[in-house]
């Protein structure tokens, strides 16, 4: 069986196609500030909960738009809406979970997201 790292980065570019990457294979470095996060996010939520046999990757793009929506994490949402397209979310169930999630978040979480949809979708 293949580490977290490796099932993880392995989804990430299954569901991001066009996602970089170094000679290795591997997601590029920087030497920018706290430039682990980014292992840390392959091993722990693709490498670990994604993988997760409970909700489908649908469902777990459904679930994850509505907390990054609560969250107002708009570049999270902007890599998360184009996951969704890719997890078989169509266009108007992304504009229903900004509509539902309006209702549970308030209208300034929905309204960012709506922006970033316009923004993600639209280009």
């Amino acid at each position: 069986m293949s580490s977290a790292r490796e099932q993880g980065l392995a989804l990430l570019r299954e569901m991001i196609p066009d996602l970089p990457s170094d000679d290795s294979g591997q997601l590029p470095r920087s030497d920018a500030f706290a430039t682990g996060l980014g292992e840390l996010s392959l091993d722990n939520v693709f490498g670990s909960v994604w993988i997760r046999p409970g909700l489908d990757r649908r469902s777990r793009s459904l679930v994850t738009l509505g907390i990054l929506i609560a969250l107002r994490a708009e570049d999270e949402l902007k890599v998360h809406f184009q996951i969704a397209l890719r997890n078989a979310v169509t266009r108007e169930e992304l504009e229903e979970v900004v509509y539902h999630a309006s209702a549970y978040t308030g209208f300034p979480a929905a309204a960012t997201a709506q922006r970033i949809g316009h923004e993600v979708l639209d280009k």
